[in-house]
């Protein structure tokens, strides 16, 4: 499946740091990429994903203070899974074995494998800005997309 360059109607899986930066306003993303979001935020469906996994890494990246949030990390979480049109992707048994099972080079990063995984599970777009993660969309099992 490809990188694609623009998006359409696909369903998106966002990456920790796209979810981060979406949330923040981070100037980073792309007008296209926001464009895309605001249409799906206007449209009755929920295809904006953000997995579980998203949850601890925030709140791995609080602990270790490579991200600072301008209130409690819970709440953060909380406020950003109330936005328009997303929603929380729960670890399935099946997300975690297709995780341990993904085919060529990948990330060891176990929570790079589950949002791989997760996005083939949903036929969800892969949106990241992580190199290797968009190298695995290449010649791979899933669509990438960067939005940077």
């Amino acid at each position: 499946m490809p990188i694609l360059k623009t998006l359409k109607q696909h369903k998106l899986l966002l990456d920790t740091h796209v979810w981060i930066w979406l949330m923040s306003g981070n100037k980073k993303l792309k007008a296209d990429f926001l464009k895309a979001i605001e249409k799906r935020t206007e449209e009755e469906s929920a295809n904006i994903l953000v997995s579980a996994i998203s949850i601890w890494e925030v709140g791995m990246l609080v602990e270790k203070k490579r991200i600072e949030l301008n209130m409690n990390t819970l709440q953060w979480v909380e406020e950003a899974l109330n936005s328009p049109n997303i929603s929380l992707v729960p670890l399935s048994p099946s997300i975690a074995i297709r995780s341990s099972q993904l085919l060529g080079e990948i990330h060891g990063d176990p929570a790079d494998r589950i949002l791989t995984a997760t996005a083939y599970e949903h036929h969800a777009v892969l949106v990241t800005h992580d190199e290797k993660l968009l190298e695995y969309g290449k010649n791979r099992q899933i669509s990438a997309y960067n939005p940077c």
